[in-house]
């Protein structure tokens, strides 16, 4: 029988996992875990022992029961977990053992005992999860990088959390971590391992860690290029197949839940996808959707509020004003812990503090389409760029390129194509390497960035896979989604203690789109082409012909009006950061329009390092 420890209460799965094997400070310890706890507001649990700090704060979604409590204890093993393992009901019929409770944890330890490490292959969902046995410490993060997990080692410990913010009160002294700052300049966050605060690292997606004998490694479990290519080569097999398993992946997210859920609701078709199958399945959802009130143009609330419409969902509008954006920046910039360039996160903070102002814990949200479907019009433009390696002049080419350097990104494209180069590397690519050497006061050697991506790259030349259209969806959900969107979500949505779940990242559902010929997604010239013939028929025509928008927002005119912009220089005079002149072209273009999204990368970096180390 299962054997539980009744821990004590301070204070919620979604929720927010931490430890610490080796020497700690109790008081230190304890503090460390409370900078989380609007991860898990319901419960929080810790086992003590010597030399070990075992702790879990939970969110209760499933099993609210306080049976269900973390971390759960079996024997000599050990689990504190974070996330949902929608198949757990069906694992459980598999699984031989005196299951205690009604959820989800408890298969995990179940599946351990039978499976060993290689249980984390039967589970479908989202997770972080922390597992003891014995003097062996097993980390794992879930196959797409839904939920984070970050790690470190002193000479006196080994820790691991959830968000940066529980493990730098253990840094002896904070460095920023270089490899960082200039991989953010790059794909608008670090790349994995790296943290913006040397020694302490983070798990890739599909990665999991062994820790013991003071020593530990990371391994990989899984890998989408593992997929056979070309399996289906039909289109109306493939349409049928993203049909039926889309839908399967929005219900099984449907169902898991004893606490009220809602949707997220955009003009586009990937959320009204979403709603469509959540309706038919007879549930009653509120979508809700965001508006500016001094830029209207920026919105989709009138698209939106039309699919509402069209869709038969009830549809709440929430209205960000000039002043609640610029009052929740400085919240949300310190939520993330480290930089991240994406001024998205400001609305869609405002938006989640409605629907928990409402009384809402899940959300069902429309990441990953973009990049499974190729719903980026730049993705055909980089097909096209990369037949320019083939031109038959492409050597004069590529010495005119040379010798007349343009600061945007087509001279970069181009230049990278007769060079024979990766043309694509990753749609988050914002400052080129050239771009930073101009900037920087320091040499940045051209190329230098596809380090923090050649792992990738090889993996991908080393597949079944030949088509480069699957590279950009490989890099793309290695790192876009996971370490910048994914990142985005979990950090905002957990900030108001919900619980964010996005049925298009399932890992069965991408393994079938990888599985398909490439050439169907791209071949007619329509984004998205496969993902609207499978809904041509349930969604109204205006939401399928519905030109992409994507989630704008004024940030940098509310970023100029607030005077916030003056921080950029402030922090450069004492860093010394940037070439003044360079950098002082760069915010005069973003004040005429172009360029924003990089002025916006220096403003939040400047933002940290202040905080931080001034």
């Amino acid at each position: 029988m299962a054997k539980y420890l009744q821990n004590f209460l301070c204070g919620i799965y979604m929720c927010a996992i931490f430890g610490i094997l080796g020497e700690y400070d109790e008081q230190q310890a304890r503090y460390a875990l409370g900078k989380m706890s609007h991860r898990g507001p319901d419960y929080c649990g810790v086992i003590q022992e010597n030399h070990l700090f075992f702790a879990h704060q939970r969110l209760s979604i499933n099993d609210t029961h306080h049976r269900s409590n973390q971390p759960l204890r079996y024997k000599n093993i050990l689990l504190s977990f974070n996330g949902e393992i929608y198949n757990y009901q069906e694992l459980k019929q598999e699984l031989d053992f005196d299951f205690q409770t009604n959820g989800d944890s408890e298969v995990i330890i179940a599946a351990y005992l039978k499976w060993g490490v290689n249980f984390v292959q039967h589970l479908r969902g989202m997770f972080a999860i922390a597992l003891k046995d014995g003097d062996t410490l097993y980390l794992f993060r879930d196959r797409l990088g839904k939920k984070p997990l970050f790690y470190m080692q002193d000479k006196s410990a080994f820790y691991f959390a959830s968000e940066l913010k529980a493990l730098t009160p253990f840094l002896k002294h904070k460095k920023m971590n270089q490899d960082a700052m200039l991989s953010y300049l790059s794909y608008l966050a670090p790349t994995s391992p790296h943290t913006f605060f040397e020694g302490i690292f983070k798990l890739a997606p599909s990665e999991y860690l062994i820790f013991k004998d003071n020593n530990y490694k990371v391994e990989k479990y899984f890998d989408l290029l593992d997929t056979p290519s070309n399996i289906i080569t039909n289109e109306t097999e493939a349409i049928e197949k993203i049909e039926q398993l889309l839908q399967e992946s929005i219900e099984l997210r449907l169902s898991g839940s004893e606490v009220p859920m809602a949707t997220l609701l955009s003009g586009g078709i990937d959320s009204a996808t979403i709603n469509y199958f959540a309706k038919n399945s007879g549930k009653d959802l509120l979508s809700y959707s965001l508006g500016f009130e001094e830029y209207r143009k920026y919105d989709e609330l009138d698209e939106a509020q039309q699919s509402a419409k069209l869709l038969g969902v009830r549809n709440k509008a929430v209205i960000a004003t000039k002043y609640r954006f610029i009052d929740s920046m400085e919240r949300v910039l310190d939520t993330h812990d480290e930089p991240l360039n994406d001024p998205a996160t400001i609305p869609l903070y405002i938006l989640l503090e409605e629907v928990k102002k409402d009384g809402y814990k899940v959300v069902l949200s429309g990441e990953g389409s973009d990049e499974l479907f190729l719903g980026y019009r730049q993705y055909f433009e980089y097909i096209e760029l990369e037949r320019a390696k083939h031109l038959y002049h492409a050597n004069w080419l590529k010495k005119y390129f040379r010798s007349n350097f343009s600061m945007n990104r087509e001279w970069e494209w181009y230049k990278r194509a007769f060079e024979n180069e990766v043309v694509f590397r990753c749609c988050s690519e914002k400052f080129t390497d050239m771009q930073k050497n101009q900037l920087l006061r320091r040499n940045v050697r051209d190329g230098e960035s596809m380090k923090y991506i050649q792992s990738y790259r090889d993996n991908f030349e080393n597949s079944s896979h030949n088509d480069e259209s699957i590279w950009f969806s490989y890099i793309d959900l290695n790192h876009f989604q996971s370490e910048h969107f994914l990142a985005k979500l979990d950090r905002i949505s957990m900030a108001h203690s919900i619980e964010s779940r996005t049925p298009f990242l399932d890992h069965k559902f991408t393994e079938l789109i990888f599985s398909i010929d490439p050439k169907l997604r791209y071949r007619d010239g329509v984004t998205k082409s496969l993902l609207k013939k499978a809904m041509q028929d349930k969604l109204p025509e205006p939401i399928i012909k519905r030109k992409k928008k994507g989630f704008s927002n004024p940030y940098m005119e509310y970023l100029i009006e607030s005077e916030k912009i003056a921080l950029i220089e402030e922090v450069n005079e004492q860093t010394g950061m940037f070439k003044k002149d360079v950098l002082e072209r760069y915010i005069a273009t973003a004040k005429r329009g172009t360029f924003k999204q990089h002025i916006w990368a220096l403003y939040v970096l400047s933002h940290f390092i202040k905080k931080e180390f001034l």
